[in-house]
């Protein structure tokens, strides 16, 4: 596996920079002593081409409160969503089983990355994602582009009653005496139900359960952490990308939740 992994239907945009690590980056978590531009995190913005000073953290709470973010802010507190429209301002979300998941409008163009795991998802948080790049930069939800990167998968999160009462029945399956739930086919149902179209929503299809070389709470409580990065480019300006593209269908808490 590659040091970063890319859906290929986002890379293929030319004015979308985006990427997933992988453990062989070393762990995203911010740093113990409060810094939150770790060597790791200057890493990894770098194997992408993009400047490390200028990375916004989404100070995750589980929630779904979007923000802004139009110039570099170091952590947004509180938030589990983030909204641009200028260049060059990475935007870095933390993972280790929840879903980071990438919206994109090629027109305007804007972007969005969320951090959807149960409680997020079941708030609504790629919903209001969507709904703040209307907002905020008049996009249209069938423009845009979205990508679910890695994450729990469905035959492996396995949550009990109350939680999988917040789901629909589709997303949800009983083993033994719980149930596995399909967090990507939940946040692929509230994608569409927003107005993105199917055929412009798509997965890496990586599970950080079953991939060793992904941040996993589950599978490893240690507080490793994996990211998702995502920027628009410069016009004109190509980024150093050395990342390794996966095609979409390939099966395989504070600012540092996953």
């Amino acid at each position: 596996m590659a040091d970063v992994l890319q859906i290929a239907e986002l890379s293929a945009q030319p004015a979308l920079v985006h990427g997933f690590s992988t453990l062989s980056l070393g762990s995203m978590r911010g740093g113990r002593d409060g810094r939150w531009l770790t060597p790791e995190r200057r890493r990894f913005a770098r194997s992408l081409g993009l400047d490390p000073e200028r990375l916004t953290v989404a100070g995750a709470v589980h929630g779904a409160a979007v923000a802004r973010v139009d110039e570099p802010a170091g952590v947004v507190r509180g938030v589990d969503a983030m909204v641009t429209d200028r260049p060059d301002l990475p935007l870095l979300l933390t993972f280790a089983d929840c879903y980071p998941v990438v919206l994109f409008d090629p027109r305007r163009p804007a972007l969005a990355v969320a951090h959807a795991g149960w409680r997020g998802t079941a708030a609504g948080v790629v919903r209001a994602a969507v709904e703040a790049l209307e907002r905020e930069y008049g996009s249209r939800p069938a423009d845009l582009v979205a990508g679910l990167g890695p994450g729990v998968c469905g035959r492996c999160y396995t949550v009990g009653a109350e939680v999988a009462a917040r789901f629909d029945s589709a997303c949800v399956r009983r083993r033994g005496d719980g149930y596995l739930l399909d967090l990507a086919a939940a946040n692929r149902r509230q994608l569409e139900a927003a107005g993105v179209a199917r055929e412009r929503i798509h997965e890496l299809g990586a599970c950080t359960m079953e991939s060793l070389e992904l941040a996993s709470h589950r599978r490893r409580p240690d507080g490793t952490r994996g990211a998702c990065v995502a920027a628009l480019r410069c016009p004109g300006v190509a980024t150093g990308r050395r990342a390794r593209v996966e095609p979409g269908d390939d099966p395989t808490d504070g600012g540092d939740q996953g």
